[in-house]
């Protein structure tokens, strides 16, 4: 018999999550929205349409369910995945929630559950290879570039949101935490925009965001770690100008004595720009360096993503680098290759060799493959 999974969430990462494991597994795909789960291209996917805010609904309908996977809004993330792990579920989730995933890591082993969080593109696959070389060399500097981008340029903002518009923009307020000589520092987001060439697409601007995230508390040994977000150039002034006038508030101001939040008049107005156009191309690039001393020299290990919009499948390349990602994780779960209790950040996964290679060779499955560079080099 089948394994049975249940995908909580079917925007355009959970649906393709769906479709992708529909081929091995029995997959059923929840989400309120019945236009949503009505799109879903899989045959043999069944649909459950409720309301995933409510605690009791989650715990009613996963209840039949071998491994439940959370591709819900960050916002509402992390309650979802505590109702998950009291339901004594195990979960794979991408919904990169604001909260500490680890407040939930006692919950997690009393009741014998396996959480893996953050197993997306980034958070995600760069924290599977820094887990992966942290075995093998002694790392001394960590970063990574990533992001997200249509083909198609148009001022002003030059971007679509291939996921959640609500989290992009809180990438561009919350406070960015980096390690420096040893230390943790924070910095504003946006801060320190830098100019990188990419040979696929050109020039791309480079600026601090908060991804860090579980590493910043796995991986205290590392004395150099960051994370930056890449956009086409001038993205990240016009974004600091409307946070920096307030247009992202969360505070409510009043007019006509009528209190309203900023940030709901600007996600109004923003979000149908934002908004992916169906069978719109886009693209998922990435940088992972990861240099340190291993069998007594200093090398460099880099690793390069370019995913374009699958045209035959009609898949975003968000959804498949992310999606895709977060598959092979709950492939992992099924088949017995990770069943660490507790809260697994991805970098967990990477540590352990063949559960890294099952993630490697996965996405090569599925034309994701991160090219690799090695050097020897001068610290």
């Amino acid at each position: 018999m089948k394994k049975k999974i249940i995908v909580l969430g079917a925007g355009m990462v959970g649906s393709a999550i769906a479709v992708d494991l529909s081929e091995k597994y029995s997959v059923t795909s929840a989400d309120i929205n019945e236009n949503n789960l009505q799109k879903i291209k899989g045959d043999n996917i069944n649909t459950i349409c409720a309301n995933l805010t409510d605690a009791k609904t989650i715990t009613k309908i996963i209840s039949d369910f071998d491994l439940i996977i959370g591709a819900l809004p960050g916002t509402i993330g992390f309650k979802t995945m505590e109702t998950v792990i009291k339901a004594k579920k195990d979960i794979v989730d991408i919904s990169f929630f604001n909260e500490d995933p680890f407040l939930l890591d006692t919950l997690a082993k009393q009741n014998n559950v396996t959480a893996i969080t953050d197993c997306g593109v980034a958070p995600g696959m760069p924290n599977i290879f820094l887990g992966h070389h942290n075995l093998l060399m002694k790392v001394e500097n960590f970063k990574f570039y990533v992001g997200g981008l249509p083909i198609a340029r148009k001022m002003p903002y030059q971007y679509k949101a291939p996921f959640s518009p609500i989290d992009v923009i809180s990438e561009y307020t919350r406070e960015v935490k980096m390690v420096e000589q040893g230390r943790i520092v924070k910095k504003e987001a946006l801060s320190e925009i830098e100019t990188m060439e990419f040979d696929q697409v050109g020039t791309l601007e480079a600026f601090n965001t908060d991804g860090l995230r579980s590493l910043i508390k796995t991986m205290p040994n590392i004395p150099e770690m960051s994370e930056k977000t890449l956009r086409y150039p001038g993205h990240a002034a016009l974004m600091k100008i409307l946070r920096d006038t307030g247009f992202f508030n969360e505070e409510p101001v009043y007019i006509n004595e009528t209190p309203i939040k900023p940030i709901d008049l600007t996600s109004k107005l923003i979000f149908p720009i934002w908004k992916l156009k169906e069978d719109e191309e886009e693209f998922t690039i990435m940088r992972i360096i990861i240099k340190g001393t291993e069998n007594g020299a200093f090398k460099k290990y880099a690793y390069d993503l370019f995913d374009k919009f699958d045209k035959k499948t009609g898949t975003s390349s968000m959804a498949r680098s992310t999606g895709y990602t977060c598959a092979a994780a709950a492939n992992l779960v099924l088949d017995g290759l990770y069943n660490r209790k507790g809260i697994s950040p991805p970098e967990y996964i990477g540590a352990e060799s063949k559960a890294f290679e099952a993630v490697i060779n996965y996405l090569k499955k599925r034309n994701i493959k991160y090219k690799q560079s090695v050097s020897v080099t001068k610290k």
